[in-house]
């Protein structure tokens, strides 16, 4: 029988010292406990941690995007050297799976992707997977493995998803660990702090927007820390973190690529009555659209939100944002139906 798909996401601040670098213990401590849960499941590590790791042998290192492209062409091979020695004493070898977007928001490119991860898994191989930094057009400050992560749990049908965080898990606004949210609602998203820390990459609020996506998808998400011993396994059982419950979903294949690939990538706002229709399963139209973000192309997938902001579904565009700008035909269909997710 065929094992269900883990992914486990760790972000710089979980697995660094102070310093940025690696801290090799934490990386130990992954390999012994995920050692323990390969047993019955395909696992993703999706990992930060190049930059850090890289950007000590850039001279007057200041963060910009040049300098952190070069720290993590430099620290990439030097952070799976890491975690390999850390899972070699467990049997298990590893491999560097370096991703861009366009690996989701094309779907031949997303087989062929899913076709070599087969192939990992067969061979009892855990892929270690991050954004290819060094080629990205993306700044790296609005990268975000929290994003990385969601894509490949519902591209690739994970029924579970953990994404590691200093705190442990979602903290109210007493300070006190959530161990189970049924929906992420006005309230529980009022717990998230406001400062920029949080509001960085990677930080609680990001985490909510892709627990909340991928909890719509019908993956389980579990958020936990790794401060305390056993914190994976702990988190897995649990026994630590904060658990977020899914919505029951049957997606097929297909789909959940569609809906996956379409993260983030643009946004097209609609009218009440085109909202109603796309609830309907039927095509969008021109007629419908109030405005649109981000400067998507032809093929590509876009959110589709309505005027109070909420996202009713994911579709592929036929017309580039350009394009759609100049659009002047009311029944042109923008979104067909048979390219469209309602989520």
């Amino acid at each position: 029988m065929k094992r269900d798909l883990l992914v486990i996401k760790f972000g710089t601040a979980s697995i660094t010292r102070p310093n940025g670098e690696p801290d090799v213990y934490i990386l130990e401590e992954i390999a012994r406990q995920v050692a323990e849960l390969h047993k019955t499941y395909r696992v993703v590590l999706v990992s930060s941690g190049a930059v850090g790791a890289g950007k000590r042998f850039i001279r007057n290192y200041e963060g910009q995007i040049s300098q952190k492209k070069a720290a993590a062409a430099i620290g990439n091979p030097l952070l799976l050297k890491m975690y390999d020695e850390a899972f070699s004493r467990y049997g298990i070898t590893v491999a560097q799976s370096l991703l861009e977007r366009q690996h989701f928001a094309q779907r031949s490119q997303f087989l062929q992707l899913k076709e070599t991860y087969e192939e990992l898994w067969r061979n009892h191989i855990i892929p270690i997977a991050n954004e290819n930094d060094v080629v990205s057009n993306r700044e790296l400050k609005f990268s975000d493995n929290d994003e990385l992560a969601t894509l490949i749990a519902s591209g690739f049908g994970a029924r579970l998803m953990m994404l590691c965080t200093a705190s442990g898990g979602l903290l109210d606004k007493e300070g006190q660990l959530l161990h189970e949210v049924p929906e992420i609602d006005e309230t529980v998203l009022s717990y998230v702090n406001k400062s920029g820390s949080a509001l960085g990459s990677g930080g609680m609020a990001s985490k909510l927007t892709f627990t909340h996506l991928a909890n719509k998808m019908g993956i389980r998400v579990v958020i936990f820390g790794m401060k305390e011993a056993d914190g994976i396994l702990n988190a897995y059982n649990g026994r630590a973190g904060t658990t977020f419950i899914p919505r029951p979903k049957n997606l097929k294949a297909r789909t959940k690529w569609l809906a996956s690939g379409g993260v983030s990538v643009g946004k097209i706002v609609v009218d009440d009555g085109a909202a109603a229709a796309v609830r309907d399963r039927k095509s969008l139209l021109m007629v419908g659209i109030k405005e649109h973000e981000g400067g998507f192309t032809k093929g590509e997938l876009v959110e589709i939100v309505t005027e109070s902001g909420e996202t009713i579904g994911v579709g592929k565009v036929r017309v580039s944002a350009t394009a759609l700008a100049e659009e002047t035909g009311r029944s042109t269909i923008i979104i067909h139906t048979n390219d469209l997710v309602l989520l």
